[in-house]
């Protein structure tokens, strides 16, 4: 078993509590409860090493003086046996490039692909489940905008997670 010292880190962009509320119900209401130990989430990078998390949280405290970028979280996706609403996210993109310059050497594979931020609000579930929920959630589903008021580093305990630090925008840098 890893320790919680050698777990690996992630990095999320906070969302504002309501904005947090509604997708973390919606979590919760479609994610099979048994696989659901996550709340909602925003993620920028799965995978970086704890033994660099000194060198990522000064990355962190760097990329955050600038404004808290707004959120749009559009369209809803399906993902075959899930489901996400995927995140607009202009201002973010800039702090997501300059990060994984930051952490070129340590990102996984998956953190290399093109940033495209989403919201999974089901998963793991059949693709007749998923089909009936994306048709149900999407007759009422109205785009709607937020701001991430922070950047989040966890802590991944082997399917739970654990918050090590917030770092909120402060719009020093703007």
């Amino acid at each position: 078993m890893t320790s919680s010292s050698e777990a690996p880190l992630l990095v999320t962009a906070e969302m504002e509590p309501e904005t947090f509320a509604r997708l973390d119900g919606l979590r919760r209401r479609y994610f099979p409860p048994e696989r659901n130990v996550i709340p909602a989430h925003v993620s920028l990078f799965h995978h970086l090493p704890a033994s660099e998390q000194d060198a990522v949280e000064a990355a962190l405290e760097v990329v955050t003086e600038r404004p808290a970028p707004t959120l749009r979280f559009g369209r809803l996706r399906s993902l075959g046996r899930g489901m996400a609403v995927d995140v607009e996210a202009q201002e973010l993109v800039p702090v997501h490039r300059e990060l994984s310059r930051a952490f070129a050497e340590w990102i996984t594979p998956q953190d290399r692909q093109p940033f495209r931020p989403h919201v999974t609000l089901m998963n793991k579930t059949t693709p007749e489940e998923a089909k009936a929920a994306l048709a149900e959630l999407g007759a009422d589903w109205a785009a709607f905008e937020s701001t991430a008021p922070a950047l989040l580093l966890w802590r991944y305990l082997g399917g739970p997670w654990e918050l090590v630090r917030r770092f909120p925008f402060t719009g020093r840098a703007g």
